[in-house]
């Protein structure tokens, strides 16, 4: 059973949510975590969301972190939230895992923090995944990281009448 959990930098589970991101997202990019942290200081503002299996065949259970994405509520102003960082383990990816993900983010920014926007830097190979999701484009390419990006976005759902 996979469980969507909220972490911070200080909580056990960090350090595989940062292994994960650095296999599947920040080698690719040219980056270690550390390099990443550097040229990237929101880490600390982020929302932490991970996707775990806990495995407990073997008496004491031990807790694997299958995925992973960041909420950065209030950026770049008041009522907007960027995603950034979703990543899940090559192995488990198209099982859902991502898209739980964004659903309990979408969840927290529009329900809990009242954002009205949530937008993210889409790899071109992920935009599928986030249109699949009801995320638009929104403008032209763009080079990010050595690699091909578009934003995406996706508003406050309106209120049932």
């Amino acid at each position: 059973m996979i469980e969507i959990r909220r972490i911070t930098p200080a909580d056990a589970l960090y350090e595989q949510e940062a292994a994960l991101r650095e296999q599947v997202l920040l080698r690719g990019a040219g980056f270690d975590f550390a390099s990443f942290r550097e040229e990237y200081p929101y880490e600390d503002d982020a929302e932490h969301f991970v996707a775990l299996t806990i495995d407990s065949h073997a008496g004491e259970p031990i807790e694997r972190v299958l995925g992973t994405a960041l909420l950065i509520p209030h950026h770049p102003h008041e009522g907007f939230g960027k995603v950034t960082q979703v990543a899940v383990d090559p192995q488990r990816q198209g099982e859902g895992i991502g898209r739980r993900l964004m659903v309990t983010i979408e969840s927290r920014a529009f329900g809990e923090l009242g954002l009205t926007e949530v937008y993210c830097h889409a790899q071109n190979t992920a935009m599928g995944f986030y249109k699949a999701l009801g995320w638009q484009t929104d403008g032209d390419e763009f080079i990010e990281a050595g690699i091909p990006h578009h934003r995406m976005s996706i508003k406050t759902p309106d209120p049932v009448a």
